[in-house]
């Protein structure tokens, strides 16, 4: 909940500053900078709660550690390329892989009632993916809008 709560937050901040900056709200800046706001958050997630978050790995995958902190730098990485309109394009169809291929992590960490943060099983469970999977493709459909759709 609170990647999404960063997103909007992000875009509202900075779709109202370039308003008052330049008259118009310019979407484009606002719904890269916010996702790569929220990336930034997750991605530090990453390197904070790595004990947990290597707990939603499925069990056969070896070097969990090193997903973990892989995962974590790909999405700073995102973040960077989504503000870089040069880079834009590619980042997005890169991310919306991404947040396909990161799904099953959220779905294992559901079975398992797992609290990535304190890397107990005491999370809230399969209820849990009545948000995440509607959030999940939230995230892949605002990555295409304003990555892909929207002109730079």
């Amino acid at each position: 909940m609170k990647p999404l709560f960063v997103l909007l937050a992000m875009f509202g901040l900075l779709a109202g500053g370039t308003y008052i900056l330049h008259g118009s709200p310019n979407y484009v800046f606002a719904g890269n900078g916010a996702m790569a706001a929220m990336l930034l958050f997750t991605g530090v997630a990453h390197f904070a709660f790595t004990k947990g978050m290597m707990q939603m790995l499925p069990d056969f995958l070896p070097a969990k550690k090193a997903w973990i902190l892989a995962t974590g730098v790909l999405e700073l990485l995102a973040a960077v390329g989504l503000l870089l309109p040069a880079f834009r394009w590619h980042t997005g169809w890169l991310l919306m892989a991404f947040f396909v291929l990161i799904l099953p992590g959220n779905i294992i960490a559901a079975q398992r009632h797992l609290n990535y943060q304190t890397g107990t099983l005491d999370g809230p469970g399969p209820r849990y993916l009545w948000f995440r999977i509607p959030l999940q493709l939230f995230f892949i459909a605002w990555t295409w809008y304003f990555a892909l759709a929207l002109p730079l």
